[in-house]
């Protein structure tokens, strides 16, 4: 076995990696940005070494400090994860250069399957079905847009390079196609360095289902069963489980077969997945199922591939990194039971899925047989906008896919998360919706029922109200003896007493307060101002009326709550509401404006902008797009006007809420 291993990435996959690098007695040596300095994973290495500022192309992404660090620090292997240089053919071939093993394929392998053209055309000859669409190397905007029209709509655009759903866009109609291909080729230059795309005729009700390969340096090869990822938005997945769903004995041979052929094609060697899209409108068919891609990494959703065949992943890539033959052959695999990943992110579902940064006031999961927890953040970490939004996956496993689905569900509900905002609750009625339970859904039921998920605009939540407040006071009162506490009839005139005197009625004391950043005004209600203990009613304003929230004080479950600097999170039923005493003079003057701002939504980068000071602008029309955690977020217009003022120039880092166009709009 190897005797040391430098982690090439961050986050979750880096501690994963560790955990199993030091049960095999390995050193562990991490590396890591400006930003990670304070990081689970550089707490958890043997040693950890600085590489550069947040931004991962100035750390992460910087194959020669990466080399030096492995250098100095004697690694016998890197291991890249997954993302980052972890499908780099250069930095395999740099690795291997330098003497360092690389735990991974092959560069030439890397390289086969890098670009999807390429790859689509060497497994068609191993006979691998692949779907139909424009596989070439020409860009040209009119032949692609041409291309599509002989397909037939709806088509996809697919990044030639890199994976994860970056560069990637579903078009209806020929009218969306060329803002389609634009945003596409922006993106894909971003995340891969390559703008190039293809064009593919879009399969309806398509099944997202991967086949786990595995290979030794002797050409054995075997599969490891497949994973279905069909609950995903915007081609990112959510929710993966293994087996899939109506997978058929016949089926998951032909399957297998053609997933151990593409490999074999490129002589791949280690942890690989071979993705293909599959017709799901007449259940799982062996004539209905095309390659789409092989991922030449180990995968994010490996996890369940491991909890139904009892199997360690990492400690096979670092076995067959060594030059150990694979400890079994087909033959020799079964499937226990059923297991199902549900991937937590720093993301708020009520506002399109925005990415949320800030700090984890509190981050708990529980503890149970079949449960697994994938994390590499603590409470009291940050979640910056510069990597993946991903805070935790969490992993059931069971006897049945009941069993496993409805521990996850119960694992999701008992996860306590405050600070930034997260998918928690959305993922929990994934696992409880009734069409998904039955197997009946694709890549497109998410986007079909957002609503019924949770997915959008929600008032405020009367009860989280009316719990924030109270924790707020109890926090700084004893509320049993509030009328002590604020010594009634101390002053030297009822007129000086500050404990809502009154001459009729009963006693109030009101005091404003802020609900998710928006001000309002609480009440506190005795309504026997002669009771010592009196009954304490609490009201809060906002909107049109006057919410009565409660008739009596009762002990708060601590929770379901996280104080924060200046104020309380309120956890309830996976929803987060923010409650705070209100400051008039705490202003954020940078940020006021006079309402026609377009803001930053979330903390970002500015990477494109499409109009200037004088150009009129229609409502829809887009303005900006804003990146964040990999993802672009495009700013429209929100009424029709005329650009009065640009206030960011693009590349710029823009903070949440941050003023970048101002619009004079029309009466």
């Amino acid at each position: 076995m190897l005797e040391s291993v430098l982690i090439a990435n961050r986050g979750e996959i880096a501690c994963r990696i560790i955990r199993t690098a030091k049960r095999l007695g390995m050193r562990t040596i991490a590396v890591y940005s400006e930003a990670d300095a304070d990081a689970l994973f550089v707490r958890m290495a043997d040693e950890a070494h600085l590489i550069g500022p947040a931004p991962a192309r100035e750390s992460y992404l910087q194959i020669e400090r990466i080399l030096d660090v492995a250098k100095r620090t004697g690694a016998a292997c890197i291991h890249p994860g997954y993302g980052f240089l972890s499908e780099r053919a250069e930095f395999a071939e740099a690795c291997a250069q330098n003497g360092i093993v690389f735990v991974g394929p092959p560069a030439s392998a890397i390289r086969a399957m890098g670009l999807k053209d390429a790859a689509k055309a060497l497994v068609q000859q191993a006979g691998v079905p692949v779907v139909p669409g424009y596989h070439g190397s020409k860009q040209d905007p009119d032949f692609l847009r041409q291309k599509a029209y002989e397909i037939g709509y709806p088509v996809l655009i697919k990044a030639v390079a890199g994976g994860g759903g970056k560069g990637m866009r579903r078009v209806e109609k020929a009218a969306d196609f060329d803002a389609a291909l634009e945003s596409a080729q922006r993106e894909a230059s971003s995340a891969f360095g390559d703008p190039r795309v293809l064009v593919e005729k879009y399969i309806l009700a398509p099944r997202h289902i991967e086949i786990q390969v595995f290979a030794d340096q002797e050409g054995n090869v075997v599969h490891l069963f497949e994973r279905d990822c069909s609950l995903q938005r915007r081609h990112q997945k959510v929710i993966e489980e293994a087996p899939a769903p109506g997978m058929t004995p016949e089926m998951r041979e032909i399957m297998g077969k053609a997933a151990i052929e593409a490999a074999r094609a490129v002589g791949y060697v280690g942890a690989g997945t071979v993705e293909f899209i599959a017709d799901g409108r007449e259940g799982l068919r062996p004539d209905r199922f095309y390659f789409m891609e092989m991922n030449t990494r180990l995968q994010v959703e490996h996890p369940v591939t491991e909890a139904i065949t009892g199997l360690d992943l990492v400690e096979l890539q670092f076995q067959v990194a060594s030059g150990d033959w694979l400890p079994f052959n087909q033959d020799d695999l079964e499937i226990h039971g059923h297991a199902v990943e549900a991937r937590l992110y720093a993301e708020d579902p009520e506002k399109e899925f925005l990415p949320s940064t800030g700090k984890l006031w509190a981050l708990d999961f529980p503890e149970d047989e079949g449960l697994r927890i994938d994390t590499g953040v603590q409470a009291g970490d940050e979640v910056t906008p510069y990597y993946d939004p991903m805070i935790a996956k969490v992993i059931a496993h069971g006897a049945t896919r009941e069993e496993a689905l409805s521990r996850l569900a119960e694992a999701l509900g008992d996860t306590v998360v405050a600070g930034p905002k997260t998918n928690v609750a959305f993922l929990k009625k994934l696992c409880e919706a009734r069409e998904f339970r039955k197997g009946q859904f694709d890549t497109g039921y998410i986007d079909r029922n957002m609503e019924q998920l949770g997915a959008a605009p929600q008032a405020a939540d009367p009860e989280s109200v009316r719990l924030g407040v109270l924790r707020l006071l109890e926090h700084d009162f004893d509320l049993r003896n509030y009328r002590s506490t604020v010594q009634v009839g101390s002053a030297e005139t009822a007129w000086d007493d500050h404990d809502g005197f009154q001459l009729a009625g009963p006693r109030r004391q009101g005091f404003p307060i802020k609900v998710d950043g928006e001000r309002t005004e609480a009440v506190l209600e005795w309504p026997d101002p002669s009771a010592h203990h009196a009954a304490l009613n609490v009201a809060v304003r906002w909107g049109d009326g006057v919410s009565h929230l409660i008739e009596d004080y009762m002990p708060l479950d601590p929770r379901g709550f996280a104080m924060t600097d200046d104020g309380v999170i309120v956890l309830r039923e996976g929803r987060q509401t923010r409650i705070a005493m209100y400051d008039p003079f705490d202003i954020d003057l940078e940020h006021m404006d006079g309402g026609d701002s377009i803001k930053a939504p979330m903390h970002g980068k500015l990477i494109a902008l499409f109009v200037q000071p004088g150009d009129r602008v229609e409502k829809g029309q887009r303005l900006a797009v804003v990146e964040a955690m990999k993802m672009e977020h495009v700013l429209i217009a929100p009424a029709d006007g005329e650009v009065a003022e640009i206030a960011a120039e693009p590349g710029a880092q823009v903070a949440e809420g941050a003023r970048l166009i101002v619009l004079k709009t029309e009466e």
